[in-house]
């Protein structure tokens, strides 16, 4: 489900459809229903799974360390940094991966530019 989750800019409401969908797999496969009310959390444990909002966390900040450590004219390094011109639509302006990731970082109260810290050291 979360193939390529390192470039999505997700929503609370994709975040909360992801977890829905995981837990309903993950109750499948303990054999548990949901009458029984055993809690998420001790799910998981049995199966010993993350949560999804954890792992999408865990993905993204990873593909921003490889992203950091390229060289500063390699293309992917430079589409990370690229500003769109022209007008902008009306409304609200999109979420963007960069948001998402300085979110990321705030979070785990580190330096944007040291994300392997936290993701390689945290496991």
């Amino acid at each position: 489900m979360l193939h390529g989750s390192e470039t999505w800019p997700v929503r609370k409401e994709n975040v909360v459809a992801l977890q829905r969908s995981e837990m309903r797999v993950v109750r499948w496969m303990c054999g548990v229903k949901l009458k029984e009310r055993l809690p998420s959390k001790e799910l998981r444990e049995r199966l010993g799974t993350d949560d999804t909002a954890l792992v999408l966390q865990q993905n993204r900040l990873r593909w921003y360390e490889h992203v950091l450590r390229k060289h500063d004219d390699d293309w992917v390094k430079k589409c990370m940094e690229y500003e769109v011109k022209g007008p902008r639509p009306r409304g609200r302006p999109k979420r963007t991966w960069r948001e998402a990731v300085r979110e990321d970082c705030k979070a785990r109260k580190m330096n944007k530019k040291m994300p392997w810290i936290v993701v390689n050291g945290g496991r």
